[in-house]
C-alpha cells in the first residue's frame, strides 16, 4: 500500500499580523494558514480544531482554558516581545512551546523614543493643536534644543543602545544605568555609567528601556523624582509599571518635571478617568513603539521563519518556556536544576557592579550532559531579577551575549567540601568577583554552602536579608534589635565567618518584606559593610 501523506500543519492567526511577513507560511506546501481575526468564543473553539500553531499579537488572550481546548496545539507564537496575554505555565504543562519575536521591534521602539523626545523639546503636539484651532502662539511654545543636553538612559539593552547611537548624533551627553553592563562596556557605547539616583540628578532628558518586574516596577517613584534634576523631561516606551503615575502627575503639576511622554501604561487602553489625561505638559501615545510598517513586517517574517523551522526541524527558536535538553538528563538532575536557578537569582541580587563574566564551576562527579543544563539554569536565574521573567532557558545565553557577558565553565572530579558534588557560580564585576556555592545534600535538602568563600548553610527559599559584616561583639544584637523595632520577624538566621573578629556574613530569613528605609538603617549600623535584599 502507498504511504499516506502526512496532514498539513495547521496554523491559526487570530490577530492582525502583517500578511506579507507570513508569506513563507502561505506558500509552504506542508502548511495550511488560516485567519480568524478577533473571533467570538464559539467560532474560536471551532477554529482551534486540529490547529498545531497559534499566532497572536496582544489582543487575543490565550488562557489555560483555551489551551486545554486546543488538543493538537504544539506551538504558540507572539508577534512582538511581551507574552503577558499567554498563560506560559499552562502551555508548559501541555508541552507547548511559546515563542516571540524579540529583536524585530528594536529600531521602531528606539525611533519612537527619539520622536517623543523631540516632541517634548519643541511642544509639537500642543503647538499643532493650537495652530489647527486658528491661533498663532509662537511665544507660548518656546522650546529647548537637544544639543548639549544630558540624556539619561535606563537600560542599555538592544533598544537602549540604539537610542544612544541616535542621541549622539544630536550632540547629547549620555549617561546610563544598567546593572548588567560593566563600566567599560558602557563607555565603549559612549555612555558614562552611574547609579540611578545620580543619573536622575544629572539628566535633562530621561528615557526608560528596562523590562517590568519586581526590581523595576515603580522605579520612577515620588522619592526618585524628588532626587531628579528640576525640569527633567521623561520618556517611557518600555513598561507602564516603571513609573508611579500619581507621583509623575504631581511632579508635572509642580514643575519638578518639565514634561513627559508616555507610550505605555499600567493598564491598556488608558482609562478615560486616568489622572494622566489631565496632567500638564504630557504627551500620550497609544503604545505605538512597534507600530511601523517595517517593524510589523519584520515581526511577522521572524515569526513565520520560526514556525517553518519548528515544522521542518523540530526546534523552537526564542522559546520562552522549553529547555531543549534531553528529558532523561533533566529528570536525572532533579533538584539540582531549581537549585542552580535559585543560586543564580541569589547571586544577581547581591551584585554591586556591572558584570563582565559569569562562570560555573563543577566539583565532583557530573556527567558532561548534565553540566550544560545547569549552566543555562543558573544563567537564567542570574539574569531574571534584572531583566524580568521573559528570560528563558533558550534565550538566556543569547541575552547574556547581547549584554557582553562572557560565560565560563570549569570542572574538577574532586570535591573539597565534604559533599559528593558542588556547584559554584562566580560573577566578575567592576567591584571584584562575587560567588555562591551550593549542593543538594539529600532529597529535599538543597543548600547554599558558601557565600564569597565563607562557609554557611542556607536553604534557598523565601525572603532574605544578606549582610556582610565584621565579626565583632554586638553586631548580631544590633541587627536583631533594629528589625524587631521595625516589626520584622526573623524566621531563621545563619552566619559564617573566615576567622574570629574578621570578615563575616549573615543570612536572615524573614517573614515580612523589609522596606528600603529599614535596610538603609541596617547598613548604617556599626560593623555592617553591605546589606542586600534577596527574594527567591
Amino acid at each position: 500500500m502507498p504511504k499516506l501523506k502526512p496532514s498539513k500543519l495547521k496554523v491559526l492567526v487570530t490577530d492582525k499580523i502583517d500578511p506579507a511577513g507570513l508569506e513563507p507560511l502561505k506558500t509552504h506546501p506542508d502548511i495550511e494558514l488560516r485567519y480568524e481575526i478577533a473571533p467570538q468564543p464559539e467560532a474560536l473553539k471551532k477554529a482551534l480544531v486540529g490547529v498545531g500553531v497559534w499566532l497572536v499579537r496582544s489582543e487575543t488572550k490565550i488562557t489555560a482554558d483555551w489551551i486545554a481546548k486546543a488538543l493538537d496545539l504544539r506551538l504558540i507564537g507572539r508577534a512582538g516581545v511581551g507574552v503577558d496575554n499567554i498563560d506560559l505555565a499552562a502551555a508548559t504543562r501541555r508541552g507547548i512551546a511559546v515563542i516571540n519575536a524579540p529583536a524585530a521591534n528594536t529600531l521602531a521602539a528606539a525611533e519612537h523614543a527619539l520622536a517623543l523626545m523631540l516632541a517634548l523639546a519643541r511642544h509639537i503636539p500642543t503647538a499643532d493643536a493650537s495652530t489647527q484651532a486658528g491661533r498663532w502662539e509662537r511665544a507660548r511654545f518656546m522650546g529647548v534644543e537637544l544639543f548639549g543636553k544630558t540624556l539619561g538612559i535606563v537600560g542599555l539593552g538592544r533598544i537602549g543602545r540604539e537610542v544612544a547611537k541616535r542621541a549622539q548624533s544630536f550632540g547629547m551627553k549620555l549617561v546610563g544605568f544598567d546593572p548588567f553592563i560593566t563600566d567599560s562596556q558602557a563607555r565603549e557605547m559612549g555612555v558614562e555609567p552611574m547609579p540611578l539616583l545620580d543619573l536622575l540628578a544629572a539628566a535633562d532628558f530621561l528615557t526608560l528601556h528596562v523590562p517590568g518586574g519586581d526590581k523595576t516596577n515603580g522605579m520612577i517613584s515620588a522619592a526618585a523624582l524628588a532626587k531628579s534634576k528640576k525640569g527633567i523631561r521623561i520618556i517611557n516606551c518600555a513598561r507602564g509599571e516603571l513609573i508611579d503615575d500619581a507621583a509623575l502627575t504631581d511632579a508635572l503639576k509642580s514643575g519638578r518635571v518639565a514634561g513627559a511622554a508616555l507610550d505605555v501604561f499600567h493598564a491598556e487602553p488608558l482609562a478615560a478617568d486616568s489622572p494622566l489625561r489631565a496632567a500638564p505638559n504630557l504627551i500620550l501615545t497609544p503604545h505605538l513603539g512597534a507600530s511601523t510598517s517595517e517593524a510589523q513586517g519584520r515581526v511577522a517574517t521572524e515569526l513565520a521563519n520560526a514556525v517553518v523551522d519548528f515544522h521542518e526541524k523540530g526546534i523552537a527558536p526564542n522559546a520562552l518556556n522549553m529547555p531543549g535538553f534531553d528529558a532523561a538528563t533533566l529528570a536525572a538532575l532533579g533538584e539540582w536544576l531549581p537549585l542552580a536557578e535559585a543560586m543564580g537569582r541569589f547571586l544577581a541580587q547581591t551584585l554591586e557592579g556591572g558584570v563582565s563574566e559569569f562562570a560555573c564551576s563543577f566539583e565532583g562527579e557530573y556527567k558532561g550532559s548534565e553540566r550544560r543544563p545547569l549552566v543555562v539554569s543558573a544563567l537564567k536565574g542570574f539574569l531574571t531579577p534584572i531583566l524580568g521573567a521573559g528570560v528563558s532557558w533558550i534565550s538566556a545565553p543569547a541575552v547574556a551575549a547581547d549584554r557582553g557577558i562572557k560565560i565560563g565553565e570549569s570542572s574538577d572530579s574532586r570535591c573539597s567540601e565534604g559533599v559528593r558534588r558542588m556547584l559554584t557560580l562566580t560573577a566578575a564585576t567592576d567591584k571584584g568577583p562575587v560567588s555562591i556555592s551550593g549542593a543538594v545534600l539529600a532529597p529535599g535538602e538543597p543548600r547554599i554552602l558558601k557565600l564569597g568563600g565563607l562557609r554557611i548553610d542556607v536553604r534557598p527559599q523565601g525572603k532574605m536579608i544578606v549582610i556582610a559584616n565584621s565579626d565583632a561583639p554586638g553586631v548580631i544584637g544590633r541587627v536583631g534589635g533594629l528589625l524587631g523595632k521595625a516589626g520584622v520577624n526573623i524566621a531563621d538566621m545563619r552566619v559564617g565567618r573566615r576567622s574570629a573578629h574578621g570578615e563575616a556574613v549573615m543570612v536572615l530569613n524573614v517573614d515580612e518584606d523589609v522596606p528600603a528605609s529599614v535596610r538603609a538603617e541596617l547598613s548604617r549600623l556599626e560593623g555592617i559593610r553591605r546589606v542586600h535584599w534577596v527574594e527567591l
